[in-house]
């Protein structure tokens, strides 16, 4: 799974796009808005955000200890993740 194959979904409040992944037991929210880390950067700058069940959860190797985001992605490194997030899950992600 690549970023260029999943359907950025457009949202006005903040004006961006989203992407939502589910990996099983975690979803990956892939962003770029407004108000996201990067976002303000032309929009070429992804945020990601790891949730488990209703939160956002800290998963190692893809945020850092104490945090459940990560901002200011290129294309290329939230294709990493993606990747990862496969290795991890052992599940291929699926857009929801």
């Amino acid at each position: 799974m690549k970023l260029a194959n999943l359907d950025m979904k457009q949202t006005t409040s903040p004006k961006g796009v989203r992407a939502l992944v589910d990996f099983g037991k975690y979803e990956l929210s892939i962003i770029c808005n407004e108000g996201s880390y990067g976002g303000k950067n032309g929009g070429t700058l992804y945020e990601i955000g790891v949730f488990k069940g209703n939160g956002m959860v800290e998963l190692p190797g893809i945020t850092e200890p104490g945090d459940t985001v990560k901002g200011f992605l290129t294309e290329s490194e939230v294709n990493a993740i993606l990747t990862k997030m496969y290795t991890i899950t052992g599940k291929q992600g699926v857009q929801i």
